[in-house]
């Protein structure tokens, strides 16, 4: 049954498809009630709703005044449970990839003996677990260096476990704004000398630059007996910038508002990204030799290659090149006379580097990574398949059939969400036994759960406001309204709790959704909300009830690991 139901989404993504910690201070906002983890402890406490919720968007069709009885758009009990176990199973997948905890389970300071300490971090392969050690007695000083939307959590890990050891440390983590509390940014520097250094992200900021060449600067003077931590996870590409000469930072500024705008996917844009930074592409662990460099990774992107994560600062750029960056430039309109050119000084400096005037990143012959032991060695501390498995979980623990979709989903947003409106409607035929026979793809209720990371391309002049999450959301609303689905609940929601340059962190719909919000809200229009990628603003009201909410909003969560999404069928 299962085999024959996910050959039916492989069948479906391939036609549809048009592209390839939590924070301790974890919030869900339901109404006015609030879901709060408790500092370290990490304990989660529910109200008697279970979840929070919020969005808005807009789209591309006619909303001309309709009568409707109220019955016609209220939600069901079934649509009604269903928000409730959504938001359940995203709480879980959340907390699943907490990094704080994450880093603990992999990494323990061992005493040998009276004096000799060692440092063992346990790695995740094919043949099973292994172990690197390092002899603490080979090092004078330890330096964490942390970038991204995790890193104040990984860097409290990080320094927690190594200052048992006595010896010098200090670092520098720069972190997206309000990804840490205040108690962590004072034992961080009280305790462990390392400085947060906040900084703007998806766009980067002077922040940005100054928090990223103090780290360089870190980097390079470090010696053969110092033990560079480097904590990495998603959003580093933004936070971990220093421009490459002649470049400035408004240069990069406005790649990064193209790259975002052209729809390329993250791991595309960091081919492009690495070129032109100084700590990018393995620039930061040629910086840092001949010291030691361990790194610890949470990923935020599909299939966790280690070289894209934050732009792979600390591995050997093997996979990609000058003419690589070029061939984006050309598919994805960044010329000169493209939608989303680029600034001339970038474009002439990857031109100089396809022609061979330039330095390319540095590959596996470059000494800080061809060392036998390596001096440089890469570990995986959590991503996206932990939390899709913890959402599964969750709903098997409530009483679904789960069925894990993967965690390799990408395309646009909006071809995405068609996917799952047309799973949700071949689903929902068992109610009556129609079309389905003795082929069913999975027994009700069922639990769709999928993790991975679309894209929405926005038009140059487009001033809408929304995410990929709110924007997936939107679009599976309308198709289920225009098949006239209902007791199916889609939530799409990031582990980060940033949906684009908005408060919320994705959405959550059924069937009336759309109806609910256009004859509540005088001028909203949901596919004129589509049509504008205006998402936010269609789903958004802060004088909602629970039940009318549709915004997913749960402040920054300290985490990052991508996308979690949920279609729930009844």
């Amino acid at each position: 049954m299962k085999r024959n139901f996910l050959f039916l989404f492989a069948m479906v993504t391939i036609i549809a498809s048009s592209s390839a910690f939590t924070s301790r201070r974890l919030m869900f906002r339901i109404s006015r009630n609030y879901v709060s983890a408790a500092t370290h402890k990490l304990s989660y406490h529910l109200n008697k709703n279970g979840q929070l919720f919020r969005h808005a968007s807009k789209s591309t069709s006619d909303c001309s005044p309709m009568l409707f009885s109220s019955s016609s758009f209220e939600m069901t009990a079934n649509e009604i449970q269903m928000k409730d176990d959504a938001l359940k199973m995203i709480n879980a997948s959340i907390r699943a990839v907490d990094p704080y905890a994450a880093i603990k389970r992999k990494m323990v300071m061992c005493k040998e003996g009276d004096t000799l300490e060692t440092l063992v971090v346990e790695v995740d392969n094919d043949d099973g677990a292994e172990q690197i050690k390092y002899n603490m007695s080979k090092y004078d000083r330890i330096r964490v260096l942390s970038v991204g939307k995790a890193s104040a959590a990984m860097a409290l890990a990080a320094g927690e476990i190594i200052s048992s050891c006595g010896k010098q440390l200090d670092g520098v983590a720069i972190i997206k704004d309000d990804h840490a509390t205040t108690e962590e940014i004072e034992l961080l520097k009280e305790k462990y000398n390392i400085v947060v250094r906040p900084a703007a992200h998806p766009v980067p900021d002077a922040r940005s630059v100054a928090g990223s060449n103090e780290i360089l600067q870190l980097a390079k003077t470090s010696d053969s007996r110092t033990l560079v931590v480097a904590c990495i996870s998603g959003g580093g590409s933004a936070l971990f910038c220093s421009p490459r000469e002649p470049l400035t930072l408004d240069d990069l500024m406005q790649t990064n508002s193209a790259l975002l705008a052209s729809g390329m996917p993250i791991e595309k844009m960091n081919v492009i990204r690495k070129r032109l930074e100084n700590g990018k592409g393995g620039k930061l662990a040629a910086a840092a030799f001949p010291a030691t460099v361990l790194t610890l990774v949470l990923s935020d992107i599909i299939g966790d290659p280690i070289d894209l994560i934050a732009s792979g600062p600390t591995v050997p750029d093997d996979g990609s090149g000058w003419d690589d960056a070029c061939r984006l430039v050309q598919e994805y309109g960044l010329e000169a006379d493209g939608e989303y050119a680029l600034p001339d000084t970038v474009l002439n400096l990857l031109r100089l580097g396809k022609e061979g005037q330039l330095e390319d990143t540095p590959k596996s012959s470059h000494p800080a990574f061809c060392d036998s032991p390596p001096l440089c060695q890469t570990v995986l501390v959590g991503n996206n398949r932990a939390a899709v498995m913890a959402a599964a979980n969750q709903a098997d623990q409530l009483g679904y059939n789960p069925i894990v979709l993967g965690t390799r989903i990408d395309g646009e947003a909006s071809v995405v969400a068609g996917t799952y409106v047309a799973m949700a409607e071949m689903l929902s035929q068992q109610r009556e036994h129609h079309g389905v026979g003795s082929y069913q793809i999975a027994g009700l209720p069922t639990a769709l759960i999928a993790g991975g990371e679309t894209v929405v391309t926005i038009p140059a002049e487009c001033n809408g406001k929304g995410g990929r999450n709110q924007e997936l959301a939107l679009s599976a609303a309308i198709k289920l309204k225009e098949i006239g689905l209902r007791d199916v609940v889609i939530a799409s929601c990031g582990t980060d709790g940033t949906d684009g340059p908005t408060d919320a962190a994705g959405a959550i719909v059924d069937g009336a959704s759309v109806d609910r919000i256009e004859q509540t809200n005088t001028g909203r229009c949901a596919h004129d909300a589509m049509k504008n990628h205006d998402a936010y603003h269609f789903f958004h009201d802060v004088n909602a009830d629970y039940r009318s909410h549709h915004l997913i909003q749960t402040g920054p969560t300290g985490t990052n690991v991508a996308d979690v999404m949920i279609t729930l069928v009844k």
